[in-house]
């Protein structure tokens, strides 16, 4: 990633109690017949997040400004847990190794990199994870979980075979996982005594894409 990444985590603490989510750009023009014409400009949605909300004492406060100034500010990206959105499956339910499907063997191929699925009836997403929680990841393969011989990079989100699935067998993962973000902020300003009354800064996030 450009500009660099620190496989670091943002203080959990605060990541709990702190708002955003996933941003889509899309461009929508008025037609002279009333409808519209929808285009999207960006393939892939991208998450925002504010920290800001998540301080709740001078402690926490202190605790994002030293954060800041060890990643250089925005210089340097880093692992953020998003509180709604962080494993393969849905909140509150026990990770699988059957969770998402991540390929299908073809005998030579002994990489597959994680991804999750969104999706309904009227389409999906397929959102690829790089930053995975280590010691969480589970690999399926044939329906069965595999034990040896398979490993995960928890700075890439790529799953490795020591041999390489057979061909036409499914490939499955499940996952907790990390948002890659960096600060979209040049300096944090705090003025304590409108802390004190209330007033909490804004510290705005943004993830970083590969």
């Amino acid at each position: 990633m450009a500009g660099g990444f620190h496989e670091v985590r943002f203080p959990m603490r605060l990541s709990l109690s702190t708002s955003g989510g996933p941003e889509r750009r899309v461009d929508i023009t008025s037609l002279s017949n009333g409808r519209e014409a929808r285009n999207a400009r960006w393939r892939n949605s991208r998450r925002r997040y504010d920290a800001g909300s998540g301080i709740r004492s001078v402690g926490d406060l202190y605790a994002v400004l030293a954060f800041f100034e060890a990643r250089s500010g925005a210089l340097y990206g880093f692992r953020f847990r998003d509180p709604l959105d962080h494993r393969s499956g849905p909140p509150g339910a026990a990770i699988t190794a059957f969770d998402q499907e991540i390929g299908t063997g073809d005998g030579e191929t002994r990489t597959f990199p994680l991804r999750k699925t969104y999706g309904d009836a009227g389409g999906e997403w397929r959102r690829w994870i790089e930053k995975p929680v280590a010691g969480t990841v589970l690999v399926g393969i044939g329906g069965a979980q595999a034990g040896a011989g398979v490993a995960c990079d928890a700075a890439t989100g790529i799953v490795t075979f020591d041999a390489a699935p057979a061909t036409g067998v499914r490939v499955t993962a499940g996952f907790e996982f990390d948002v890659p973000v960096r600060f979209d902020i040049d300096r944090i300003e705090v003025n304590l005594e409108a802390f004190n009354a209330g007033r909490i800064p804004a510290i705005p996030l943004v993830e970083v894409l590969p």
